[in-house]
């Protein structure tokens, strides 16, 4: 599994809301810690690492990110590139609820990073597949740019869903993770920060954007060489 993720990369045009800042040359360096929340730049865009898994040594952030298939992290050093992505976020202010939002990115990591699945604030980001968006349930959103902040899923939608009751987030945030937060002290991903629609930040389902990752995987898999 882990060679077709090596195998499917890919290359895309500039980002929605990721954070765009001047491009810096990259040095690879052994040792470079990768973890979910960190910040990841792909050219002149700035955003959030989502879930890692460090068995698979793949990581995820938002597929509007993308750059040209370097990823680094905020100092310069290679941590790996882009595999595969979605990223059918529309244009505009405004977005009928009924619309299915796919907005993920799958990065291969470099051989030589030190993985690990522990978020800034101390908590170890696991997937459980009991864990689903819905109406009313606590997550916390970690973002780069204003780093955790908590509240409730205020909808859930066509493969994505909006917060509030304190959830903030800005332009940097995107891929960012958010979770529930578990009784033995672990954090369970929910979802991907996506954009701002209207007043609610909204997310990307992880329970939809792995499974839009195994059917890609898959699909690569079984076509014809060329």
């Amino acid at each position: 599994m882990r060679r077709l993720w090596l195998r499917m990369l890919a290359a895309a045009a500039a980002p929605i809301v990721a954070l765009s800042l001047p491009s810096a040359p990259a040095q690879a360096t052994a040792g470079v810690p990768v973890f979910p929340g960190m910040e990841v730049r792909q050219g002149t865009n700035v955003c959030t690492l989502g879930y890692v898994d460090p068995q698979m040594r793949i990581a995820f952030t938002a597929g509007h990110c993308r750059g040209s298939g370097q990823v680094t992290d905020r100092d310069g050093n290679v941590i790996g590139s882009q595999a595969v992505f979605r990223d059918n976020t529309p244009n505009g202010a405004t977005i009928d609820t009924n619309h299915q939002i796919a907005d993920w990115e799958a990065i291969s990591l470099a051989p030589d990073v030190a993985v690990n699945n522990i978020l800034p604030v101390g908590r170890q980001l696991i997937a459980d597949p009991a864990v689903v968006p819905v109406v009313g349930l606590p997550v916390c959103h970690f973002g780069v740019i204003t780093g955790e902040s908590c509240g409730t899923i205020e909808a859930v939608n066509n493969g994505w869903f909006t917060m509030a009751n304190g959830v903030v987030s800005q332009k940097g945030d995107s891929g960012g993770p958010v979770y529930n937060l578990t009784p033995d002290g672990r954090a369970a991903i929910v979802g991907m920060f996506n954009s701002t629609w209207g007043q609610y930040p909204a997310a990307v389902s992880w329970q939809a954007a792995s499974e839009q990752a195994r059917e890609d995987v898959i699909s690569a898999a079984s076509a014809p060489a060329p």
